[in-house]
């Protein structure tokens, strides 16, 4: 029995982006995929020549032409591409001539290599990021038990001392296995269930945006790019706030640490379509780019940035990122990193349930 699946239902679920070209390279056809590498929608591809979106590559273009006239078709492996806004990457390009009854069309398929390897490497790390986080709930669970008894003897011992002067040493006690038990239980991380309601990304970010603007410790500036097409989505609200805002204040205490006085912050919304996050795959998600100016992170803490107690700051406790990640885990979510001098990007993909889309 034939599956009664629509052509255009197959491409937009396919991970390698194609593109349909006319007899002047102009793209007349895109799938999801080729949307989300070249980040346009389909209305802004539609009718765009492709070398307005390429800007310097190892495509040849004169094989393109030649292709046509011949009726020919290649594949080329590892190919350089240069997007026109500054992207760079690798792929696997392959090429084929179809002949229509209104003319001839180059069919053009990449499958982006570096995409792949991220994916892969992505996945490894979420596994080891897990296994050091399973880890230390379980040192933390070791510490806090005993610490409830130590501050009770303390309590108890208190009652019996006779003078104020050695009553100074219990609550000593007392008052660091409280610092310790509020440390642990920092560790141990967000222990609440989310509370999953409709809400508009964008005012969620307002919210953390006003916050970090009240700081009157800094005069950074806060720039917004926000896409009005992204719908509401199920979310909890507080836990997305307090994921944004440990990331907005870890760049505002990067900016202030290196005395910039031209500090920086884009936040950026768009839709994500074909995203893969710790190995499922996605057809639509929500991305925020939080882009700061500032000195970037430090090539010995990238591998290891979202683990607990990892900080590079003088006075920092490490675990504003991991509590970060734990948080938009809680939304089958992921934060990605890209960091160089002078630009750092952390980029939170929430997914989007298509059911929310038509409810």
């Amino acid at each position: 029995m034939p599956f009664n699946i629509k052509t255009d239902t197959l491409l937009d679920n396919l991970s390698t982006a194609v593109i349909l070209l006319n007899e002047q390279f102009v793209i007349i056809e895109a799938n999801h995929a080729a949307q989300a590498m070249f980040e346009r929608s389909l209305n802004l591809l539609l009718d765009c020549p492709i070398k307005q979106l390429i800007a310097d590559s190892s495509l040849d273009f004169v094989r393109f032409t030649q292709d046509m006239q011949h009726g020919e078709g290649y594949s080329d492996g590892d190919v350089q591409i240069s997007f026109a806004d500054g992207r760079h990457t690798h792929a696997d390009v392959t090429v084929s001539c179809l002949h229509t009854s209104s003319g001839v069309t180059l069919l053009l398929e990449i499958r982006l290599i570096e995409k792949q390897k991220k994916i892969s490497q992505e996945t490894q790390q979420w596994a080891q990021q897990q296994a050091a986080r399973e880890l230390i709930r379980g040192l933390a669970h070791e510490i806090k038990n005993p610490l409830g008894g130590i501050r009770g003897a303390a309590q108890l011992l208190e009652r019996e001392l006779p003078s104020e002067g050695l009553k100074e040493f219990t609550s000593m006690i007392i008052e660091q296995s409280d610092r310790l038990r509020n440390l642990v239980d920092r560790l141990l991380g967000p222990n609440s269930r989310p509370n999953f309601q409709s809400h508009n990304i964008h005012r969620v970010l307002e919210k953390v945006i006003t916050l970090v603007q009240l700081d009157l410790s800094h005069e950074i500036t806060i720039e917004r790019d926000y896409d009005p097409s992204i719908p509401e989505s199920n979310i909890d609200q507080d836990m997305v706030q307090q994921a944004v805002l440990n990331i907005m204040r870890n760049s505002v205490q990067a900016i202030l640490q290196s005395g910039q006085s031209d500090g920086k912050i884009n936040v950026v919304t768009r839709i994500e379509r074909q995203v893969t996050i710790h190995g499922e795959r996605y057809p639509l998600a929500i991305k925020v780019s939080l882009i700061d100016n500032g000195p970037g992170i430090p090539a010995e803490l990238k591998d290891t940035l979202f683990y607990p107690m990892v900080t590079g700051k003088k006075e920092g406790t490490g675990l504003g990122l991991s509590i970060a990640q734990t948080l938009i885990d809680h939304h089958k979510g992921k934060i990605d990193v890209e960091s160089w001098s002078g630009n750092t990007e952390f980029t939170l993909y929430i997914p989007i349930n298509r059911k929310e889309l038509t409810s």
